[in-house]
């Protein structure tokens, strides 16, 4: 009996644990996209944007861990889908023939091939967290639940595009972001939900909500502002 309430105990305090690193890291997400707000708007743009990508490496670690990505399975989709976003995006770069005439700049961290490799990881970052918020909705079907999952990829997409110039992360040729993209990244973003969504596990529906929405509110917040 009182090593039931040991183990108990125990597992209690395990789940206390993840739950306060959980929100810890929650808090440390918002914190460093408030911070990044007012910083660029401050005028610190050269100390700011730099972390750009490890930004999204934290990110990246908040998924890894709470969300979590530890099948093998789980693993294995992730990668695929980090993989193939990298290498649409080098041959859209070398082409210009998938989004359009465009080119890299300097603050998303390492490149290879002109395209920085977190590029890949976002993809499929954006994919895993977008289709559980949309899983979470109970819809019968995948395909309308990819649809979802797509639709709050594009919209994403929408608003960091306003604002990649300026942060030097990447710029088109033209001088709008030609449409060509936004149905090419809509079209990407269905079939990397729809892989997710037939092939995930059981995910943090909260990790999720708040990588994705943290993120977007950053880039709206720019636009209008």
């Amino acid at each position: 009996m009182f090593d039931v309430c040991k183990n108990n105990s125990q597992t209690h305090s395990s789940i206390m644990k993840h739950i306060n690193l959980k929100y810890s890291g929650i808090f440390m997400l918002w914190l460093m996209h408030i911070s990044g707000f007012i910083g660029i708007n401050l005028g610190y743009s050269d100390f700011f944007l730099p972390l750009s990508a490890l930004n999204l490496w934290f990110i990246f670690s908040l998924l890894v861990f709470f969300y979590p990505i530890k099948k093998i399975k789980q693993v294995i989709l992730f990668s695929s889908i980090a993989i193939s976003g990298f290498v649409v995006e080098a041959v859209g770069v070398a082409t210009g023939q998938i989004f359009g005439e465009y080119t890299y700049g300097n603050n998303l961290g390492l490149k290879l091939a002109d395209v920085p490799i977190i590029i890949g990881v976002n993809w499929a970052i954006l994919s895993f967290v977008t289709a559980e918020i949309a899983d979470s909705i109970k819809l019968k079907s995948t395909y309308l639940k990819a649809l979802i999952s797509s639709g709050l990829m594009l919209v994403f997409d929408i608003f960091i595009e306003q604002s990649a110039p300026r942060f030097d992360f990447w710029a088109f040729e033209l001088p709008s972001v030609p449409l060509q993209n936004y149905i090419t990244w809509f079209v990407l973003a269905y079939i990397f939900s729809f892989a997710v969504l037939k092939f995930k596990s059981k995910a943090d529906t909260v990790i999720s909500f708040h990588i994705y929405i943290v993120q977007v509110l950053f880039f709206i917040l720019f636009y209008v502002f």
